[in-house]
């Protein structure tokens, strides 16, 4: 059915160009191309503003803490200072002060005779068993258990 043109239309029509009634195919493509470029951006940023989470999920935990919040500060403050310091954070590998301090006061206890406070770490029945014993003998126990568990 090909309607009459308007007299005062051109003669030649682009082939983009639908009569009245017809569907739009330019329109549908384009729209599911906006769609697919928003879903697409909107998967890069959020993958590129994980990055330096990515990155110091190997280190400490809470080095990785606190990139993870700085993270968060970043995402929803907009204020990409945070980012930048978390990236720099996740980069620097921070020295591990924790386990040689925990190791010189345990060594300052056993020299002052103070008994050893239980492993935090440990199971609860594998503590109690070490209670209930008497000195180092139930300490070797606890060890060979949790190295008999490992």
């Amino acid at each position: 059915m090909s309607e009459p043109l308007h007299p005062s239309a051109p003669h030649h029509l682009p082939g983009f160009i639908t009569a009245p009634g017809d569907t739009d195919v330019l329109m549908i493509v384009v729209g599911l191309v906006l769609i697919g470029a928003v879903l697409g951006g909107g998967n890069l940023y959020l993958h590129l503003h994980t990055l330096p989470e990515r990155m110091a999920h190997k280190s400490q935990k809470l080095q990785f803490e606190i990139v993870a919040v700085l993270g968060l500060l970043a995402l929803f403050t907009h204020n990409h200072l945070f980012w930048v310091i978390g990236l720099f954070l996740a980069m620097v590998d921070l020295p591990d002060f924790g386990t040689p301090l925990r190791r010189i006061a345990g060594a300052a206890e056993k020299m002052a005779g103070v008994p050893p406070e239980p492993d935090p770490t440990l199971p609860a029945e594998t503590i109690s068993h070490a209670a209930d014993a008497n000195g180092g003998a139930a300490k070797s126990e606890v060890k060979s258990e949790v190295q008999g568990h490992a």
